[in-house]
């Protein structure tokens, strides 16, 4: 048996699909990170990995951009009347957190491969070239090394404070389902059953 989700009480299907969307994308941007940091790859194949990390994180940016536009312009769901006020309090401060680092640690990304002093092009998929950011790109040579340095630091430790909220989220949800048994995780998938629940189908 399906949990009873009303129509008004669950995220639209562009919004479901931007959050999915997202999701993968990070999860495939951890595993790339942990290949290109702690994997014994050959330089031709990390140089590729780190082209698709480039891709993928600015996409990232996109669909995070597109994401919360839609939300500005698509009122979410309500959260349930019976959750405490910290609870909800943590849920809200958590999504705002999620959107800051979404979007701002593809744009430290984006800068630090600006400041580069290698210079190498951006090319989204191998297909459309995306520019550097003139205002650091046209930065001298001492100058681009210590900026990346710093660039470079923000970005790595961004990334495990992503991770760390996005395991928060993905947490918070899983108790929902399982322990609190409500519909919260049901609202960005449509006909999950309820856990628990029998099926009324006879076999």
């Amino acid at each position: 048996m399906s949990a009873s989700v009303e129509r008004g009480q669950r995220y639209t299907s562009v919004a479901i699909a931007l959050h999915w969307l997202i999701g993968l994308a990070i999860l495939a941007m951890v595993v790339m990170g942990l290949l290109m940091v702690h994997g014994s790859l050959a330089p031709a194949n990390k140089f590729r990995l780190y082209q698709l990390h480039k891709s993928v994180g600015l996409t990232i940016l996109i669909l995070a951009v597109l994401r919360l536009v839609w939300r500005f312009s698509h009122r979410p769901p309500t959260l349930p009347a019976e959750m405490p006020a910290w609870e909800r309090g943590a849920a809200e401060g958590t999504h705002v957190v999620l959107y800051a680092f979404m979007i701002g640690l593809p744009l430290v990304g984006w800068a630090l491969v600006s400041a580069s002093p290698f210079n190498l092009p951006t090319v989204l998929y191998g297909v459309l070239p995306w520019p550097h950011l003139s205002f650091l790109s046209s930065l001298p040579a001492a100058s681009k090394k210590s900026v990346g340095s710093v660039l470079e630091m923000v970005h790595a430790y961004g990334a495990y404070v992503l991770i760390a909220f996005v395991a928060l989220h993905a947490g918070a949800a899983l108790r929902h389902y399982f322990i609190e048994q409500d519909t919260i995780l049901q609202r960005m998938i449509p006909g999950l059953p309820r856990f628990g629940a029998r099926s009324t189908t006879r076999p």
